[in-house]
């Protein structure tokens, strides 16, 4: 499979921490596909952790094109979420978020120790989960006659296409995922075929 057709996120949450001069560092890292789920993982985090002095985050969404954001939450400009971003890109990952939780510990660390503390957090989080590379798959649909339903199968064998749903009544309908760079051509083969009709999406 093309490297096109891929990306890397986690496959579930992950956990680590790192401590230093008492203030305790928590980092949480969620497989996220919206705003939507990262703004209620938030606000989960913070209900739980409410005590907690800072909840700095990063995240980034997207296969192809990318939106991400970082947030300092109150630590000197630059020193939290900009270093927790630098971990998403380091370990090369989308569709994740990552809060680190604060609790302080009555010592002041300094710009390069809050850098260094959040960067270290984030780190051990994504050391700790696993790693997952997910299939850019562009989806159509086909309609065609059940004379054809060998050609549909052969061609949908040959160009790895995964089947989402399939539907024999009256007209065979079969919604397909392929991977991105084999959409082209996969589209192309069923154009030939007479009685089969190409639905993207």
């Amino acid at each position: 499979m093309s490297s096109e057709d891929t990306y890397k996120t986690i496959k579930e949450p992950g956990f680590g921490e790192f401590k230093d001069r008492g203030s305790k560092f928590l980092a949480f890292a969620y497989p996220v596909q919206t705003e939507k789920e990262i703004k209620e993982l938030l606000g989960e985090l913070k209900k739980k952790h409410h005590s907690a002095r800072h909840h700095c985050y990063a995240f980034r969404i997207g296969a192809e094109e990318f939106y991400y954001r970082t947030n300092d939450d109150g630590e000197p400009s630059g020193t939290a979420g900009k270093p927790i971003y630098g971990q998403i890109l380091s370990f090369d990952l989308t569709n994740i978020l990552i809060v680190v939780v604060r609790y302080f510990g009555g010592t002041l660390l300094g710009t390069s120790g809050l850098i260094n503390a959040y960067r270290s957090a984030a780190k051990v989080c994504l050391e700790h989960a696993t790693v997952v590379d997910q299939v850019i798959n562009e989806n159509i649909t086909i309609k065609f006659q059940y004379a054809s339903m060998n050609s549909v199968m052969r061609i949908i064998k040959e160009e790895s296409a995964e089947i989402l749903s399939q539907d024999f009544s009256d007209t065979c309908t079969i919604s397909l995922g392929i991977p991105k760079s084999k959409a082209e051509k996969c589209m192309a083969k069923f154009h030939v075929l007479s009685d089969v009709q190409v639905v993207p999406g």
